[in-house]
């Protein structure tokens, strides 16, 4: 049988600066991922797509305007339709609604996309704050 003793000191202020910088560094990989994940779903077809499937883009406007952003003092991150590319249309096929006079239904593309890098994005942060 061993018997040891030990001496250890705890540096706080380490261990929050790791787990800062592996959120920020996690929140850009599960942006990106959800972001990648949305474009994918949605493809070019000249006819709008059923109700209940990702919506079809004519020329790619709506997939190039899925986008994200991590905000550091927040500790969040963001991915959707940017209004400034899209306009209201990103909405109109998320939720359903009226857009340019049109009634348009439920083609969800972000929640599904959000859904499907669920179990990725939390296995991303086991492990991520190491020496």
């Amino acid at each position: 049988m061993f018997w040891f003793k030990g001496k250890s000191k705890f540096n706080s202020e380490k261990v929050r600066k790791a787990a800062k910088k592996a959120s920020f560094k996690n929140l850009g990989h599960a942006g990106a991922a959800i972001r990648l994940t949305a474009r994918r779903s949605i493809r070019k077809g000249k006819k709008a797509s059923p109700s209940g499937t990702p919506p079809h883009t004519r020329r790619g406007q709506l997939k190039r305007g899925i986008l994200y952003a991590v905000d550091k003092n927040k500790g969040s991150v963001i991915v959707g339709s940017a209004y400034t590319i899209v306009g209201q249309s990103g909405k109109a096929h998320e939720f359903g609604g009226k857009y340019k006079k049109q009634n348009y239904p439920k083609r969800r593309f972000m929640g599904p996309a959000l859904e499907k890098n669920e179990s990725r994005v939390s296995r991303q942060w086991a492990d991520s704050i190491k020496k």
